[in-house]
């Protein structure tokens, strides 16, 4: 099978010079490695990690502070992890700090936090409501799109601040929460254009990739082409509810389906899935949009979409459009992280986007991803250092600019015949 590409803009890895793609930052290998050599006396000072590298120690914080842990969030401009610690809890904010992160005492426990969410999903799941813990505030971020008014947004705000003073921000978005079906080009079914957000191999090896879970509601039997014939069929779905993901596999069993993400023409390889961190730089692919760039807002959001409710997802302000859903959310030093569910806004305005985790996805549906497969948490520190180790290959990378990048897109997958 050919694959005709017609893009209107266009974006390339280039070798050396750095020059930004509209919103969309550069995709360089981070400047500062995780220092995990460090010599002792410096134990108690802030360490330089990537920010990869400070999810899989936040990870090991969170199960080793206990109550005591709050949240953390990732300072990219820093290179640094923060980890909340409840007041009063001397003991443990020793043990971050002489793990290597920065200490931020903070009011609000998970626990308490947590119980928030709780409150709002039984007294204010409103369509076109979201909320997630935000470990920079340490507050519950409540937004509600343009459709909450009247009673709707009374009974919100009333719930909101039943939650008590210095638990919860509550904001308004000008746009609408929908899901991004429709207006791209990278896979095609039932007159719905959806993304492919990344090639995976299935439990039983065959090849197949992930999408969005609503996307599968347009049909079983995928094309990359508009009208042209199935490439692939819907093997597992879920939305709404815990998720928001589906498993899609190539009809050919010789299909080779790579782990990488085409920025146009060029692509980022993708070695294996890593969880997200708040704060954290992420970049976005999707067929109507192309590549944009923003930060990890919140982690475990739910969103009311007008379809039903979606839990556990990556809160992000990258914009997105029609026809981006399912497309993938990746690192600087490719970490497959998210695939992109829906949100507010678009690329002219911006808005809030939401993601569904990489890492949930291949664990429901039993598949693996990149060299190293399905990552776990305490996996990341390698994925990060292989993506690096790629990107360095060639030396210093970047997204150049050509012309007009969005539109017309497609994987980058090839079969054989």
């Amino acid at each position: 099978m050919s694959h005709k590409r017609i893009p209107k803009r266009k974006a390339a890895i280039a070798v050396g010079g750095v020059v930004a793609l509209g919103a969309a930052a550069i995709l360089l290998p981070s400047a500062n490695a995780s220092q995990d050599g460090a010599p002792d006396d410096a134990a108690a000072a802030p360490r330089t990690l990537k920010a990869g590298d400070a999810s899989d120690l936040a990870t090991r914080l969170a199960g080793t502070l206990g109550d005591a842990y709050a949240g953390a969030w990732y300072d990219g401009e820093d290179k640094r992890l923060v980890v909340n610690v409840v007041r009063g809890e001397g003991d443990m904010a020793l043990k971050v700090r002489s793990a290597g992160a920065e200490v931020r005492e903070v009011d609000n426990s998970m626990a308490e936090l947590q119980a928030g969410a709780g409150t709002l999903k039984s007294e204010a799941t409103i369509p076109g409501t979201s909320w997630a813990v935000d470990p920079r505030t340490n507050k519950i971020l409540v937004t509600a799109d343009s459709t909450v008014t009247g009673d709707k947004w009374d009974r919100l705000e009333s719930t909101v601040e039943s939650l008590g003073s210095g638990m919860a921000t509550l904001k308004k978005s000008e746009g609408t929460f929908r899901t991004f079906v429709s207006g791209g080009d990278a896979i095609f079914a039932g007159g719905a254009r959806c993304s492919l957000g990344f090639n995976v191999t299935a439990g039983d090896g065959s090849p197949a990739f992930l999408t969005a879970g609503h996307c599968a509601a347009a049909g079983d039997a995928w094309s990359d082409q508009q009208g042209g014939e199935p490439i692939a069929t819907v093997d597992q779905a879920l939305f709404p509810g815990d998720g928001d993901f589906a498993l899609v596999r190539y009809d050919d069993p010789a299909t080779e389906a790579p782990s990488e993400v085409n920025v146009g023409g060029q692509t980022v390889p993708i070695v294996q899935a890593a969880e997200a961190t708040v704060g954290q730089q992420v970049f976005r692919m999707g067929s109507t949009t192309g590549l944009a760039d923003g930060q990890v807002l919140g982690l475990d959001a739910t969103v009311n979409y007008p379809e039903g409710t979606v839990t556990g997802l990556i809160q992000t302000d990258v914009c997105a459009e029609p026809g981006d859903s399912g497309g993938s959310l990746f690192t600087q030093d490719g970490l497959a992280i998210g695939l992109t569910s829906g949100g507010s806004g678009d690329c002219t305005v911006g808005g809030e986007t939401f993601f569904q985790p990489v890492t949930t996805a291949l664990e429901a549906v039993g598949a693996t991803l990149g060299d190293g497969g399905g990552a776990a948490a305490g996996d990341q520190a390698d994925g990060q250092d292989a993506g690096a180790e790629q990107d360095g290959a060639g030396g210093d990378q970047g997204v150049q600019e050509q012309s007009d990048m969005g539109s017309d897109r497609h994987s980058g997958l090839t079969r054989t015949h």
